[in-house]
């Protein structure tokens, strides 16, 4: 089990670092290539869209061919686009690597988590999913300082390099301790549902993270918005009369499933405001470098690291319904501790407040992603991981959103052409705001939610 769940999340480890190093290396990027920095903003973009438009139908591929060959595959396709990212001579080259890049990522991810969950016997996925979370919350944090260092010391190009190992080292592992699945029978693709689902997934994604870092102007990200709910609403027309969607929605009638996600989603939109928010205070309020902010950001991953041996024995002892309400109540309070950070703190408070966040921000990630598989049967699994990826995905894409305005909206209130510290607070406050229901909502699971994961009360009623 340990094995598996150690792929995997080095996999999701090289998708996470990989999507944050980027921004970095971008102004080395534009001067490299000769053109304007703004310009480079499709490099994200580009990605992006490929990531959004082909992780719905991950689910069924893997069923299709295999979800251990899928995954095998997706990894070479990722490294091999990484060599290409990193040789790439133009901005159009670079571009064509990116999307075959986001094609990777897209399938590496769901598909990965699916192989875990076909892997592990249920008692055991509390722990393999505990693996999952810390390189999740990791490459972000990662990803900032150390593309900063490779970019200032060597060349941007690095910065696609250190896929390379990851990937080599992935592919070898997954073909020595994986079992082959092999191919399924899901039925006939659901082509309009992929079409109505990719359109969703690329304007909302692509329309709300324009929004928070200003890759398109406010009248075209608005417009990708909007074509992106159209998009949804046909979806959801469309999913009530096709026998075999794409996406399962019926799986939101499992109520761990469907608690994971309404309270996870309010959850991660607060969380995926975060490393929007926090560098950017530490460095335009702070006055900080950006290496020095990346150094800071970091003590948050170690928080992280510090939860993986305490979330199975919290969860063993007071099981999934009581740690979601109250842990999640405590994690918002960090959330909004930041609001209160200044330059005249001292580091030890700054890093303790961190470390304090990442543990529970952590904690509440792996409970979770391990409670909305509970009740999932077997044979509807690939589609559980499918679903649960997008609206992930939709939600801390959200997040950078409804950061980014918050923030714009208060210096603007304020008369303020930047952002200041308390324009940084506001935005804190939001976004706590909007986390701070998913505690409550915890407590609608029975007491009993997810006790054959955890052992808690697990020879009790149900």
């Amino acid at each position: 089990m340990r094995m598996v769940a150690l792929i995997v999340a080095s996999a999701l480890f090289m998708q996470n670092l990989d999507s944050t190093v980027v921004t970095t290396a971008l102004p080395a990027m534009a001067r490299s290539f000769d053109v304007s920095p703004v310009s480079m903003n499709i490099v994200v973009t580009s990605y992006l869209v490929s990531l959004a438009a082909f992780i719905p139908a991950s689910g069924w591929i893997a069923d299709r061919l295999g979800a251990r060959e899928v995954f095998r595959a997706a990894i070479v396709v990722f490294t091999l686009a990484s060599v290409l990212c990193g040789a790439a001579s133009g901005l159009g080259e670079l571009v064509a690597a990116r999307v075959l890049q986001g094609i990777g990522g897209a399938m590496m991810v769901p598909v990965g988590r699916l192989l875990l969950l076909r892997s592990v016997r249920k008692s055991e996925l509390l722990q393999a999913m505990s693996w999952l979370t810390v390189p999740a919350l990791l490459g972000p944090v990662i990803g900032p300082p150390l593309g900063g260092l490779l970019v200032t010391t060597l060349s941007w190009h690095w910065i696609f390099g250190i896929n390379v190992p990851i990937g080599i080292a992935g592919v070898t592992m997954v073909s020595l301790f994986i079992r082959a699945d092999g191919p399924g029978a899901p039925g006939h693709f659901d082509l309009w549902g992929q079409v109505l689902a990719s359109a969703t997934m690329v304007g909302l994604i692509i329309g709300g993270s324009s929004f928070g870092k200003g890759a398109l102007p406010p009248l075209p990200a608005a417009g990708l918005m909007a074509m992106g709910l159209i998009a949804g609403l046909g979806y959801l027309l469309h999913a009530r009369s096709h026998p075999h969607p794409l996406l399962d929605l019926g799986l939101l009638r499992i109520p761990t499933f469907a608690l994971s996600v309404l309270s996870g989603s309010l959850f991660r939109i607060g969380i995926g405001a975060l490393p929007f928010l926090l560098p950017l205070m530490l460095q335009l309020g702070f006055g900080l470098s950006p290496l020095r902010s990346g150094l800071i950001t970091f003590v948050s991953a170690a928080g992280a690291l510090i939860m993986k041996p305490v979330a199975r024995p919290l969860l063993h002892r007071y099981g999934f319904r009581t740690v979601l309400a109250a842990n999640g109540g405590i994690a918002v309070v960090f959330v909004a501790l930041v609001a209160a950070f200044r330059p005249a703190w001292p580091a030890p408070a700054l890093y303790a407040a961190l470390l304090a966040g990442g543990f529970f921000r952590s904690l509440q990630f792996t409970a979770y992603n391990t409670i909305a598989y509970a009740d999932i049967p077997a044979a509807r699994m690939s589609q559980a991981t499918s679903l649960y990826s997008t609206l992930q995905q939709l939600s801390l894409t959200l997040g950078v959103t409804v950061g980014a305005a918050v923030l714009a909206g208060a210096a603007a209130l304020g008369g303020r052409a930047h952002p200041g510290l308390a324009d940084y607070s506001v935005a804190f406050l939001f976004v706590a705001a909007i986390m701070l229901p998913a505690a409550p909502l915890a407590l609608r699971l029975p007491r009993s939610a997810g006790s054959e994961m955890s052992g808690h009360h697990a020879t009790g009623p149900r």
